[in-house]
């Protein structure tokens, strides 16, 4: 073979004749007229075919994730759908920063009617201008600025009663809370107010989808989950109080929501990474001011 090989690569410009026979020269011999170069082009041209169709096959098909280092199918759809929900969390992480950022105003008193351009700017305009002649805040991370009490229970009476605007429509108007309030939970509180170390609330234990109830007329400003509360609802009602129920299962309302006293608006839960079990974390400020909620509840 390899001689049939050589003799065709010295007569590559040439015809040459090839002349067939069997080993015993019982059948009549067959010449046939060869040119070596065409012969090897098209020997070229075949074997370049097979390399395209084996290069397909590898690339466009299924084979490919056969193949070492190239990763199997299975890894390829999981890095797709991760990428996809990075992206999903990053715009969550986006718009859970604006409202984190837009509560802790509300806290601290920095809300206006000019807040915001759009979503939710109707409601903080109609919730500002309703307790736009509330004090302005005391804005401090000491402690000590949350220790109760941060307002006095029997000063309560004294507080001049909110009244609707000139230019607010009645539908608008938020009535003032009538301390005290009645639970808006029922359950057994195993963890009490404590300004020391931080944990600005009350926490009720009681069964998993309880219906948790608003303590009054307001409005909602806070309805997202949060990595450490979870699904965490914020209420703002009239004179500056703010009341936060955390670790519900589900919201019932949206940011924006007009809520009236007493409406459910979540279900009880154990959501959040910092929590200990089915129970809600509820707080109470005012003025930017924690408040110990067991002052302001009836029966606790």
């Amino acid at each position: 073979m390899l001689g049939l090989l050589s003799e065709f690569m010295r007569n590559v410009g040439r015809t040459i004749t090839v002349i067939v026979m069997d080993k015993d020269h019982m059948e009549q011999p067959r010449s046939f007229m060869v040119e070596p170069r065409r012969l090897l082009w098209g020997v070229g041209a075949a074997a370049a075919s097979v390399v395209v169709v084996l290069l397909a096959l590898l690339l466009l098909t299924p084979i490919r994730y056969a193949l070492p280092g190239y990763g199997s199918l299975e890894m390829r759809r999981s890095a797709v759908e991760n990428q996809i929900r990075l992206e999903s969390l990053e715009d969550s992480l986006r718009i859970q920063t604006e409202y984190v950022a837009r509560l802790r105003d509300t806290f601290l008193g920095n809300v206006r009617p000019d807040s915001g351009s759009s979503g939710s700017a109707g409601f903080v305009s109609i919730v500002s201008s309703d307790l736009e002649a509330m004090p302005l805040p005391v804005a401090t991370d000491d402690w000590e600025e949350h220790q109760q009490p941060a307002f006095r229970f029997d000063q309560l009476g004294m507080l001049p009663p909110s009244r609707p605007q000139p230019d607010t429509p009645s539908s608008a108007y938020l009535s003032a809370l009538s301390f005290p309030v009645l639970p808006p939970v029922s359950g057994i509180a195993t963890r009490g107010f404590d300004a020391r170390t931080g944990h600005f609330a009350v926490d009720v234990a009681l069964e998993e989808g309880s219906a948790i109830r608003s303590i009054g007329d307001g409005y909602v400003i806070l309805a997202d989950w949060l990595n450490d509360g979870g699904q965490v609802i914020a209420i703002a009602h009239a004179d500056g109080y703010i009341s936060v129920f955390k670790h519900n299962s589900s919201l019932l309302k949206q940011v924006g929501d007009r809520v009236t006293d007493r409406e459910v608006v979540a279900l009880s839960g154990n959501s959040g990474e910092i929590t200990t079990g089915p129970h809600v974390h509820f707080e109470l400020w005012q003025n930017g001011l924690a408040q110990d909620p067991r002052a302001y509840v009836l029966g606790w």
